[in-house]
């Protein structure tokens, strides 16, 4: 059995629980928290791993403890830690305590899940198989439809209103992570976003242009005070289209991917709608399972801290290119 430790015990951290307790060969074994309301076995991660012999230090809390806990943990030599996103505080700090783990020889793993949606496993699939051929314009709208008015996001996550940046550093960079996903390393970003809520700091809107090489288009049209049609927005977030010179692959509300042969007006169902064990197509626990299996049987791991960096910069970029009012090109791997 691979032991786990859990820092923090927020809203997030529900779905980090509840899929290691679903993973077989796993014990979640201690939870620590500094709230003791949220009754955790411990105050501080210093405590649990000085108690614990952990195989998987899994952090689950905000970025301002996530270089400080990092950093306790690697003299304890767990098998891998994972690290909730946003990544630090900043990139700076995200390189550092990546250098620090990989001198360690201790794996750091990003939990940028949203890659490990159903529906985006489904596309890469069949983008990979050659079922649309070549590919040339990649769309997802993002409509999460809950941040209007002067209570935007207090019910759920209340930092969201004073974050100087939100739309693209919170949320955009799930898709910038998903795009390289599904299309690879961009060579060029544009960016044109806003505000449109006055009640918070950040931008809640706006679009993010990923180019390639190849002549392929990658579009974040995100905006959160809009909705889409779903009985649940927060399933899929938004509908997304994969264009290709073969067939397009589409993402409704309900989960489903179908796709449709160029020249033909019949769809073929590649995932069908289902009833999901836990968030977003229960892709934390598929994220966390992909951990435990690349700890015990030696596969690479999806989203180390490393290859995440490139992720960090794109999303820095893409704010460059906004208040440059320009394309900028990639200059980095």
């Amino acid at each position: 059995m691979l032991r786990v430790g859990m820092v923090g015990a927020g809203y997030f951290a529900q779905f980090h629980r509840n899929a290691w307790t679903r993973i077989a060969g796993v014990e979640l074994v201690a939870i620590c928290d500094r709230d003791p309301a949220k009754s955790p076995d411990y105050p501080d991660a210093t405590a649990m791993l000085a108690a614990e012999a952990l195989d998987i230090l899994d952090i689950a809390g905000p970025p301002p403890m996530h270089a400080a806990t990092i950093r306790a943990a690697l003299p304890h030599k767990p098998r891998a830690i994972i690290c909730q996103k946003p990544f630090c505080q900043s990139l700076e700090e995200a390189e550092a305590v990546t250098a620090q783990a990989e001198a360690a020889d201790v794996p750091l793993i990003i939990h940028e899940n949203f890659r490990f949606q159903p529906w985006f496993r489904t596309m890469k699939t069949a983008l990979d198989s050659g079922r649309i051929g070549r590919p040339l314009n990649l769309t997802f709208r993002l409509r999460t439809g809950d941040g209007q008015g002067p209570d935007a996001y207090l019910a759920r996550q209340p930092y969201f209103q004073t974050m100087p940046r939100l739309l693209i550093h919170e949320t955009g960079v799930h898709y910038i992570d998903t795009f390289r996903y599904l299309l690879g390393h961009p060579d060029g970003v544009y960016a044109d976003l806003r505000r449109l809520n006055p009640a918070i700091r950040g931008e809640d809107a706006g679009h993010l242009i990923l180019d390639y090489d190849t002549g392929a288009r990658a579009v974040f049209d995100g905006n959160r005070l809009l909705d889409f049609d779903t009985d649940d927005t927060r399933r899929t977030f938004g509908d997304a289209f994969l264009e290709g010179s073969a067939g397009t692959l589409t993402l409704t509300g309900n989960g489903t991917v179908s796709l449709r042969a160029h020249g033909s007006r019949e769809s073929e169902v590649l995932l069908p709608t289902q009833d999901w064990p836990d968030f977003a197509g229960d892709c934390v626990h598929a994220l966390q399972s992909h951990v435990v299996t690349a700890v015990t049987e030696g596969d690479p791991f999806e989203n180390a801290a490393r290859d995440y960096l490139t992720v960090m910069r794109l999303s820095d970029l893409a704010y460059a290119a906004h208040e440059a009012r320009t394309r900028l090109p990639v200059h980095f791997a």
